[in-house]
């Protein structure tokens, strides 16, 4: 259920899962833009999912609450990350605050509107900023949009196996790598598939 460890890091040049879906919904910039608007998303969807949280708490899911909490401060990660890359040419640049009037449903719902944000982050959004990334010879910022499109696809792929498995929560923790924002479930793991930070380096949910 979890990615691999490869000899290599992943990246577009070594990977074949970078393709953008054929009907994107991605308005496209220059690489500054679109790391702006990743801000922009990943403040929201940061927002988002600290709110699904406490609702997942307060109906009685603690393991599917730890999960919300896990992935809202990852996605905190990318916007660092993406923060840091736009400073370098905005020193003067303030990123957006997070909204404040987030709307919760049943946590099942919640998990699946966490899976299709995740989804299109990870198959449509950053696929398209890392292609302009790529052709305008942007390195840093490639790597800082690869590294969150590939744990993008694990936060998916786990809000998923929650959903599916709602009504039988194991003891499992989540454990989230500080350096890129992957999410790993349960403590069988020895580093991270994505930026190779070990273990230990690791926060638990």
């Amino acid at each position: 259920m979890t990615m691999k460890v490869r000899d290599v890091m992943p990246d577009a040049g070594n990977s074949t899962n970078f393709n953008i879906v054929p009907d994107s919904q991605t308005q496209v910039g220059t690489t500054l833009e679109n790391l702006k608007s990743a801000v922009n998303g990943e403040t929201g969807a940061s927002a988002k999912y600290a709110a699904f949280s406490k609702a997942a708490a307060e109906a009685g899911y603690d393991q599917i609450a730890r999960q919300f909490a896990c992935t809202s401060a990852a996605e905190q990660i990318h916007i660092k990350l993406e923060v840091a890359e736009i400073k370098k040419k905005e020193p003067d640049y303030v990123p957006p605050e997070p909204p404040t009037d987030v709307a919760t449903f049943k946590t099942d719902v919640d998990l699946i509107s966490g899976a299709l944000g995740e989804i299109y982050e990870t198959s449509d959004m950053y696929p398209s900023f890392i292609k302009v990334a790529i052709d305008e010879d942007e390195a840093a910022a490639q790597m800082v949009f690869t590294r969150a499109k590939l744990a993008e696809s694990v936060h998916a792929e786990l809000y998923l196996d929650a959903y599916n498995n709602i009504d039988a929560p194991d003891d499992r923790k989540f454990y989230l790598c500080p350096v890129c924002g992957y999410i790993h479930k349960g403590d069988d793991f020895e580093k991270c598939p994505i930026c190779f930070a070990p273990k230990s380096a690791f926060k638990e949910f």
